[in-house]
């Protein structure tokens, strides 16, 4: 544990703006979805649509973008009696959807919606095809009755509505960024490493503690019945019981296997069809979950306080956001492994690390795992989360022993913002032909 005390050269008030930013971004992020946030998202844009329509559509028309596609072919629709994919959510939302829950739309399905949930999709025709707007993250869904018919769009992020049309009607047009950011989103262009270290030393703990006490509550439940009960291949499940000589002898390698197994058991659950909700971040729960998780077991296992423990998650949750912004929502870049170096990050400053400390965990981690691939949201996910935390460990004890990767190492660049920005552009930009490829050979399937 290192013991150098830190005395902060300035302290970040209220008052200032970027103190507020920091706020916003962190109520924008962390908000609570039941089940992987991109089928989710097309329930809501079919409850939403629907709800246009006035009545239940006899026929169904979406045309999403491939990494959404990616995201929702696979992984279980919640409250649906454990169907999967894009036909199950675009049939629970028309259903069963309450859209004015945006990302809890189908929280509350009856067992009674279950089964018209399944006649309808039997009965009504839903077209899905590849959206050709060029977008990485686009959901357009027209649903038709009669003479009639609806249209909910979504754009950059899982519950940007940029079109509602009836009709010939247009009720709602928002302009489309060229870049494809989210336009009604804080600009994030402010956060640094340096930044977020002083906000989450100086956050006054009222402003964040509605956020964090949830996170931690929904998203430890969620990894609690993940270990419980049987869910995907049970990743979390399988590093306890093949670890078993590890967690007898306690000590550190005893609580890294239990931030890695709850944090892996959450995906599971989450993966599989479990009906709890999740704290998201960056428009995942995966990496909610990831961020979270291995935090709030090393805060407990250390026996560290409330408050401490807080300002850990602060600074995990925003530098996953700060590290997945120059990225995007979606892409062939796997989200977690940002997540893992957030919760190595937040454990080093648990264990007393400062500015140094975080700095060189975040790097080291990014050039261990940068580059591991997105293939879309199912079971495996959780095994992907395993890794990612113990690469965010792993990027803080390279530090301790003295060892650490420089610029000019691979993608290694000089300088934590550097090191940010080279990831960024690495998943933005050279993954571009990846994710193509990945799409096309889950669609040959």
């Amino acid at each position: 544990m290192i013991q150098a005390i830190y005395v902060k050269e300035k302290d970040m008030v209220r008052t200032d703006d970027v103190y507020q930013k920091y706020v916003s971004v962190l109520e924008e992020e962390l908000l609570p979805a039941m089940g992987c946030t991109e089928p989710i998202a097309i329930a809501y844009a079919a409850a939403k649509a629907r709800e246009v329509l006035g009545d239940v559509p006899e026929r169904v028309f979406l045309a999403a973008s491939g990494n959404i596609i990616k995201n929702v072919k696979s992984v279980v629709v919640p409250n649906t009696g454990h169907m999967r994919g894009i036909y199950a959510a675009v049939a629970a939302g028309i259903v069963a959807g309450k859209a004015d829950k945006q990302l809890e739309v189908i929280a509350s399905v009856t067992p009674e919606e279950i089964e018209k949930i399944k006649e309808y999709m039997k009965t009504t025709e839903i077209k899905v095809d590849l959206a050709d707007s060029g977008l990485i993250f686009d959901i357009d869904i027209t649903v038709y009755k009669g003479n009639d018919s609806a249209r909910v769009r979504i754009v950059d992020n899982h519950t940007n509505i940029v079109l509602i049309q009836k009709g010939e009607d247009v009720i709602l047009s928002k302009e489309i960024s060229k870049d494809n950011k989210a336009n009604n989103i804080t600009d994030r262009s402010f956060m640094s490493v340096e930044g977020i270290l002083d906000f989450a030393d100086s956050v006054e703990i009222a402003d964040i503690e509605p956020l964090i006490s949830r996170q931690i509550e929904y998203n430890m439940a969620i990894a609690e019945e993940g270990l419980k009960n049987s869910y995907g291949a049970n990743i979390g499940s399988v590093l306890l019981a093949s670890n078993k000589s590890v967690l007898e002898q306690g000590g550190e390698a005893a609580i890294k296997l239990k931030a890695r197994a709850m944090a892996a058991a959450g995906s599971d659950a989450r993966m599989n069809g479990c009906e709890l909700p999740v704290i998201i971040n960056s428009g995942s729960g995966n990496q909610g979950i990831t961020a979270s998780v291995p935090v709030v077991v090393y805060a407990r296992e250390l026996g560290i306080d409330k408050e401490k423990m807080y300002r850990a998650l602060v600074l995990s949750n925003l530098l996953a956001i700060h590290q997945k912004t120059p990225i995007g929502r979606l892409s062939a870049y796997c989200g977690v492994v940002n997540a893992g170096v957030g919760a190595g990050c937040g454990i080093t400053y648990l264990k007393g690390g400062r500015l140094d400390e975080i700095e060189h965990t975040l790097v080291n981690s990014l050039a261990i795992a940068s580059g591991v691939i997105c293939d879309g949201a199912k079971a495996s996910c959780a095994a992907k989360i395993g890794l990612a935390v113990e690469n965010g460990i792993m990027g803080y004890e390279m530090y301790c022993q003295g060892q650490q990767f420089v610029g000019g190492d691979g993608i290694v660049k000089t300088g934590v913002e550097n090191m940010i920005a080279s990831v960024g552009r690495l998943g933005r930009e050279g993954m571009r032909e990846t994710d193509k490829e990945i799409l096309k050979i889950m669609l040959d399937n």
